[in-house]
């Protein structure tokens, strides 16, 4: 093949540049698209929690499926070149038609009919896939085939770059990403702007392709070698159709089931698949890590839209993923360079198989940390009516206290002036009415209460009656994207127009509720202003804080200054997000120990022409994990999340304990020594074989 001209910068091949920055652009589009996806599912396409995580990870498994075929495309058919062009042009048309399938208006602005947009999103996750998945096996060793024999160290260099623009894409865009998809945009509704969180993705991916292109002048491009995977698969299918063959007892056992091969194949082949074949029989218990890992994209970014996120300034859900590659940079260094140096003075041999049994335990732990902050979540977490049942809540705006008497005979409570119920759970068919009794009056008010919805009896006594007003409150869960909501109660004697900051709630009649609204910035405060036709009071509201849901009523006006009660109708989301740090932390911990000794270790104990076989093989376990949540988040029939997070915790540490007993029975080889065996018995032969052609000749 034709060959670039290898151009010099600082000792480094020029190509090699525009293929860094090649990686850093793809892989900022990757993970910029990936951080958002979660809470695009569950909050524009409105899927179920479940169902969004299934689909998840459906995708990031075919991510890692479709290298096995995108190695096998450039090593048998097309070069690693073309394969990079092509499919980075797949991956872009994806990126760019996941984007225009976020855009609301699609449907003329209608959110009921999201067929159009189900569709494209999923054609346009299709086609990343095998983009993202078909160049990954090829991009990193297409930059090292950039090297010449003699530049062993600039490779080192190069892979440590790569591996940092790896992470510094994957840092930036989960900064920058979530922040796009918080900000308004619309047309016809002002909602999330999905269209930008994935636009920007998609530039990027078309900015990567441009910069591949531009180098391709320079690389140079290795033609394709014919495709080890291939030749393994095949050595294996023959040995085991060979061994099948000859099962009868008169056929003489031989060593290995794979010496059965030796009829067709060479014995440098067969040696080299059984050192594959040992290394990736140590990688059947490595889904169950997988499983846990890549829960960070979907089931923890759940996990923190139920949290606080008010460091100063307000952190997204689906940013907190940031702390992954943000402490992947820290650790990486420190532990090479302090943590394995002080292991080692104190005499103790950390093996790799060591250390990627000290990874899982550590995944193990990350999730029994997620399951504690899930429970202290769980508790202010507000008990909506199950099926059946119907909720209601009692609020006495007026001075004297009063007491309630649910009818049919079920139970009565007391209320002070000025202090509400929590929400009381009915079966919606046996509760009939209610009767207010406060000193020496009383009224019964009738009640018929639809099953699954939430109630507010807002009531008062005044000198010579009991007036009462019940609303539906048309609420059935904790507000989405951490809004907060709010609405008032006039318990002023005459109708008043009631503002909030910006917001409008119109006029309001004596002990009249207004809709709840959405608070702008939950974290902010508002001036209320009640006016009448003679005089205007105002007052500042508190912060409401994110998930609030609160009813205010408006209760004195002296001297323009409003006095008002705050009625707490949903708690707001109060367990911090700085408490995923710790899961964060530990998994991070367990990734170091546990990816980057893996990978190394495969390379070191196999030959090095094998190394992409094992690399498919490291691959599939990944894919073969987010299959396994899949199953779990499908089939599973716990309803409490915590629990879903103890169940990974226990199934990662029971895998953990059947890989330290695999592991302790491997033994560690030296690949080069076998190779150089091979080398000097091939000499051999061939010496032999040159003694007899002389013998041959003299006779």
């Amino acid at each position: 093949g034709k060959t670039g001209k290898s151009v010099l910068c600082c000792g480094f091949p020029l190509s090699i540049f525009f293929i860094v920055i090649n990686e850093f652009c793809e892989r900022f589009s990757y993970y910029g698209m990936k951080a958002v996806l979660t809470l695009y599912f569950t909050r524009f396409l409105r899927w179920e929690d479940n169902f969004a995580t299934a689909i998840y990870h459906t995708f990031v498994a075919l991510c890692y499926l479709t290298p096995i075929l995108g190695a096998i495309i450039a090593d048998s058919w097309l070069g690693k070149f073309k394969t990079i062009l092509y499919l980075s042009i797949v991956y872009a048309i994806g990126q760019a038609v996941l984007s225009v399938g976020s855009i609301s208006e699609l449907t003329g602005g209608s959110a009921n009919n999201l067929a159009p947009n189900i569709a494209l999103s999923m054609i346009g996750l299709i086609l990343i896939a095998l983009g993202t998945g078909g160049i990954k096996p090829c991009v990193s060793a297409f930059g090292g085939d950039q090297f010449e024999e003699n530049q062993e160290r600039q490779r080192g260099t190069f892979f440590s770059l790569f591996y940092l623009s790896i992470n510094a894409g994957s840092l930036l865009s989960t900064l920058i990403t979530p922040t796009l998809r918080a900000s308004e945009c619309g047309i016809h509704t002002k909602q999330e702007c999905y269209p930008l969180a994935f636009g920007v993705p998609a530039i990027l991916m078309a900015i990567a392709l441009v910069v591949f292109i531009i180098g391709s002048k320079m690389y140079k491009k290795v033609k394709p070698q014919g495709n080890i995977m291939l030749e393994v698969s095949k050595c294996v299918g023959f040995a085991i159709k060979n061994r099948f063959r000859h099962r009868s007892k008169q056929f003489p056992k031989r060593e290995h089931w794979l010496d059965w091969a030796s009829d067709k194949y060479d014995k440098r082949l067969i040696a080299q698949t059984k050192m594959v074949l040992r290394v990736l029989f140590l990688y059947i218990p490595l889904p169950m890590f997988w499983a846990v890992f890549d829960q960070q994209g979907s089931r923890w970014t759940l996990q923190a839209t139920a949290m606080n996120g008010d460091f100063g300034f307000q952190i997204q859900p689906d940013q907190m993923q940031i702390v992954n590659p943000i402490l992947i940079v820290i650790m990486v260094p420190v532990v090479d360079s302090l943590v394995y140096p002080l292991i080692k003075k104190c005499k103790l041999n950390f093996t790799p198989l060591k250390k990627m049994t000290v990874g899982m335990f550590l995944g193990s732990l990350a999730f029994v940390a997620a399951a504690l902050v899930q429970v202290q979540i769980d508790k202010t977490y507000p008990v909506f009516p199950a099926a059946g049942q119907a909720q209601i809540k009692l609020i006495n705006v007026g001075e004297s206290p009063a007491t309630v008497q649910f009818q049919p005979q079920l139970d009565s409570v007391y209320i002070a002036p000025k202090k509400e119920t929590g929400y009381m759970t009915f079966e919606a068919s046996e509760l009939q009415s209610l009767n207010i009794t406060s000193a020496l009056l009383n009224k019964t008010e009738p009640l018929d209460l639809q099953e699954g919805e939430r109630y507010t009896l807002v009531f008062k006594r005044d000198i010579t009656n009991i007036s009462s007003n019940l609303i539906w409150d048309n609420i059935t869960s904790k507000p989405e994207n951490g809004k907060s909501l709010v609405r008032f109660i006039n318990n002023l004697p005459n109708t008043v127009n009631i503002t909030m900051g910006d917001t409008d709630f119109g006029e309001l009649d004596p002990l009249s509720v207004t809709n709840y609204s959405v608070v702008p910035k939950p974290d902010g405060s508002y001036t209320i202003n009640a006016s009448m036709p003679q005089t205007a009071c105002t007052t500042v509201s508190k912060k409401f804080g994110y998930g609030s849901v609160y009813t205010i009523s408006l209760d004195y006006c002296i001297d323009n200054e409003l006095s008002i009660t705050y009625f707490e109708d949903i708690a707001p989301n109060t367990v911090h997000m700085a408490w995923q740090i710790p899961q964060y932390f530990l998994l991070t911990c367990a990734e170091v120990l546990f990816s980057v000794t893996g990978l190394e270790f495969s390379y070191s104990q196999a030959p090095s022409n094998m190394k992409s076989v094992l690399q498919a093989g490291w691959l599939l376990t990944v894919a073969v994990g987010n299959i396994i949540v899949l199953i779990v988040a499908g089939a599973s029939t716990i309803d409490k999340q915590w629990a879903e997070y103890v169940l990974f915790a226990a199934l990662l540490l029971l895998v953990c304990i059947i890989f330290a007993i695999m592991a302790s029975f491997y033994t560690y080889i030296d690949p080069n020594e076998i190779e150089a065996q091979f080398d000097k018995e091939e000499k051999k032969d061939q010496d032999d074989k040159e003694k007899e052609a002389e013998v041959d000749s003299r006779m």
